[in-house]
């Protein structure tokens, strides 16, 4: 059996084990202690959630990749960075001045601006983490992508060293099948 799946079961056994605990405080009128169990239930379970949705996005393939909405990209890379090591903050939706996501790594800040695109990413997204840099006071910036980029987009990020993630590149970072 695989680590995950006895880390799962382990999990299960231990939230039904606090949950019948907290129903045996509850049926002899022990409030508090009917309350706490509760509580932990609820916090297992949430966590127990997020490590599932952790777990679809970082087995996804491309295909999938390819049909998520723009803002569910964002929470994709944020789960893939977060698995290499980063320390990952997700930015506002709207107002974000040009950067999707904040990575910091080794004491470096790393501006990236997330494109899930259907054609070539062009000029506009590298103009965009370019002027980002300046405002989330950053050291490096790139730009990721399910696509590719126009030859204009690599010529402005060659000339402002902006790291560029196509296609190719976050299936061999990201080891996509």
């Amino acid at each position: 059996m695989r680590y995950f799946d006895i880390k799962k079961w382990l999990w299960l056994a231990g939230v039904l084990y606090t949950f019948l605990r907290g129903y045996t405080f509850y049926t002899r009128r022990e409030g508090e202690a009917a309350v706490g169990c509760a509580l932990l239930c609820a916090i297992c379970i949430y966590q127990f959630i997020r490590r599932l949705c952790t777990l679809y996005y970082l087995h996804m393939t491309m295909k999938r990749i390819d049909k998520l909405s723009g803002r569910a990209f964002e929470r994709y890379l944020t789960v893939q960075f977060r698995h290499l090591g980063y320390r990952v903050k997700l930015t506002s939706y709207s107002h974000d001045y040009g950067a999707d996501l904040v990575l910091r790594k080794w004491g470096k800040k790393t501006v990236v601006q997330a494109k899930r695109y259907e054609r070539n990413v062009g000029i506009a997204a590298v103009q965009e983490v370019v002027g980002s840099i300046a405002y989330y006071k950053a050291d490096n910036a790139m730009v990721v992508t399910n696509s590719n980029f126009t030859k204009s987009a690599r010529n402005l990020a060659h000339r402002n060293e902006v790291e560029l993630w196509g296609r190719k590149e976050i299936q061999k970072k990201f080891h996509i099948k």
